[in-house]
């Protein structure tokens, strides 16, 4: 051992998988021949000199002038005396002899709360977890045959406090955890949490990849929110960004005054829809400090999961490029061959230290694979976002139902593919914002039509194979588009139409947690069969989902126009009882309440090649789901 940190940790940082960038970059709180302080390391090959500056120096930068680790690019520092709470940057000296903007730490553990940009040191947060139970619970079972049903949040505008303020993660454990299980989701979602400067962008350009915003509080109080949460039984995943980062001078840009962590040739190293640099995956020390940054969140942090943004850049050169404005891989091709081999070994890291926990993909292309495991040639996801599903749907239910008959391909289109990945349901916040209203504002018709559109659509969605995933404000019929700087719109429930959604919503998760057939197939074929996908004259689909069990079928049924009908007849594979379990037009939803009064035999009449057959009543613009109960 030639300095503070060992020589065989030093060259971890180029192994991907491995823990080392945060566990021996960053700073550390440690005792040193009988001395406390902190242990500074970071990685900067091409500076001729870096410096700890900080509250405690004045920040000058010939106090503490760091020491080179050789080959390795490593630079080191133990400073006695320091405590938590210090601010700190790093005063990097590029290879030209000019000084940087003074730089946030890559793997500081906190940050200062904007407009500020410092880091601030923490060390690893002293956090005694409880949650052993539900891990130990995370990992049995397959999660492909579990009623994953995700609530996605912005934590800044679900609900504001006095004076339009965010709730603090310690007032989120309380009213945001309690709320999803209230509604009976088993997932939230959260928008990027990584410590970012600029509120409009959501946190989808971080700059501490490893530090939790302060805008909500600490480390450990966000430590406290997560432990709350598994403690009433609800999963939280990440959305995660690892495939561009902003330009923002105190961040990873021209870290050491070379292109370090992105690509020098623009072509390839800047995103030009969203003004960003893009992660050289091809250099090691890139790769496996964003693999350890996954590998991060899920062990320190106990994460349930992560959602990766948006795959389908990171996988395509050309992507959003036009011609001779990317670069060729060695083959020729426009595949990203060093993006894809971080995707997997990212993917066999996180499943490999967090047994039970899910990735997941927001990839909008038709790239094979994407949810199949490595070994299979797949990129290893455990699911991906359906968003030509989500596409298609919206498109058909914002049409005005006259004219539905010439657009029913956009309804049963998804069931070509809905087999091909592991997919999720995506009614996310993409499709509230940048002038696309609310979910509710896309419904055509007056009032009453909306709403029902809406709980149709939903009902639709949660009958439909996949796994659910909903974006806050859209389970109460949000009337405005969502305002990052705003509360959502709780004060409309106390109207029946969106109380009415709301526990329209409710009732669709207990549904799908408690009929097997509705969630245990969500990913095979086996499970799904239509009825009937062609009356496009009358706008109305019917389908089975079936479970493992013999028998165990529900059966759903959407009429997409506002005419109720009557006698309309549908073939069953078996005789018996089938229970209504879901009716969106009940009056309990602010519906007009038609429906077939609690449920009805199974003829012994053929039907669409089935020998049995039901007489139903389907209410206009509704999605009635009905279980086999056996008998008969």
């Amino acid at each position: 051992m030639h300095g503070v940190i060992p020589d065989q940790d030093l060259w971890r940082i180029t192994h991907m998988g491995s823990d080392a960038p945060y566990r021996v970059l960053g700073a550390h709180a440690v005792e040193r021949d009988g001395q406390a302080g902190f242990v500074f390391a970071v990685w900067a090959p091409n500076a001729r000199r870096v410096s700890v500056v900080g509250d405690f120096n004045n920040w000058d930068g010939r106090a503490h002038v760091m020491n080179h680790r050789g080959d390795s690019g490593v630079w080191e520092k133990f400073i006695p005396g320091l405590k938590a709470g210090e601010h700190y940057k790093l005063e990097i000296e590029g290879p030209d002899g000019h000084l940087l903007p003074l730089k946030a730490d890559p793997v500081a553990f906190a940050g200062q709360i904007r407009p500020e940009t410092a880091s601030v040191l923490h060390g690893e947060p002293d956090f005694q977890w409880n949650d052993q139970d539900w891990i130990d619970a995370r990992s049995q079972g397959d999660p492909r045959k579990k009623p994953i049903s995700i609530y996605e949040v912005h934590l800044g505008s679900w609900m504001r406090g006095e004076n339009n303020q965010p709730l603090s993660y310690r007032e989120l454990s309380e009213k945001l955890i309690l709320y999803v299980k209230d509604m009976g989701f088993s997932h939230i979602e959260l928008l990027p949490i990584m410590e970012f400067p600029f509120d409009g962008s959501w946190g989808y350009q971080p700059v501490s990849l490893f530090a939790p915003t302060s805008r909500y509080g600490s480390p450990a109080d966000f430590k406290d929110f997560m432990e709350t949460a598994h403690r009433n039984g609800i999963g939280v995943l990440l959305d995660w960004v690892p495939g561009h980062f902003p330009i923002d001078g105190h961040g990873l840009g021209r870290f050491d005054g070379t292109h370090l962590y992105e690509h020098a040739d623009p072509r390839q190293g800047f995103h030009q829809d969203w003004g960003t640099y893009i992660y050289n995956f091809g250099r090691a020390e890139v790769a496996t400090f964003l693999v350890a940054n996954a590998r991060f969140w899920l062990e320190k942090y106990h994460l349930d999961g992560l959602r990766v943004d948006a795959v389908a850049s990171m996988l395509y050169l050309d992507y959003s490029r036009k011609s001779g404005e990317w670069v060729p891989n060695r083959y020729g091709g426009n595949e990203n061959i060093e993006a894809i081999d971080f995707l997997r070994r990212m993917n066999e890291t996180a499943y490999g230290v967090a047994p039970g926990v899910i990735t997941v993909a927001e990839e909008s292309t038709a790239w094979p694979g994407v949810s199949h495991p490595t070994y299979a040639g797949g990129l290893g996801f455990g699911f991906k976002w359906n968003m030509g599903w989500m596409h298609d749907t919206l498109r058909y239910v914002q049409q005005d139902p006259i004219h539905r008959r010439y657009h029913h391909n956009d309804l049963t289109f998804g069931l070509l593919y809905a087999f091909t990945e592991n997919f999720i349901l995506p009614i996310s916040h993409d499709e509230v914002v940048h002038g696309k209203g609310s979910l509710l504002g896309r419904m055509p018709g007056d009032e009453w039509q909306r709403f029902a559109n809406l709980r149709a659509y939903l009902g639709f969605m949660w009958g439909h194979p996949g796994k659910k995933l909903l974006f806050m404000g859209c389970e109460f019929g949000q009337v405005g588009e969502w305002n990052h700087n705003a509360s959502l719109d709780w004060h409309v429930l106390q109207y029946p139409v969106h109380a009415g959604v709301q526990k329209l919503v409710r009732d669709l998760n207990r549904v799908y947690r408690e009929i097997p057939a509705l969630h245990e197939r969500d990913c095979e074929h086996s499970g799904f069969e239509w009825i009937l996908s062609d009356d496009s004259d009358n706008s109305v689909i019917a389908w089975l989902r079936k479970g493992e069990k013999e028998g165990d079928i529900a059966v759903v049924v959407c009429n997409f126009t506002p005419v109720p009908r009557t006698g309309y007849r549908i073939g069953v594979p078996l005789p018996g009882f089938y229970r209504e379990a879901l009716n969106t037009d009940a009056a309990i939803y602010d519906g007009s309440n038609m429906g077939n009064q609690g449920g009805l035999f199974a003829d012994p009449v053929e039907s669409h090649a089935r020998p049995c057959s039901l007489m139903l009543t389907l209410p206009p613009l509704s999605t009635v789901i009905l279980e086999r109960r056996g008998g008969g």
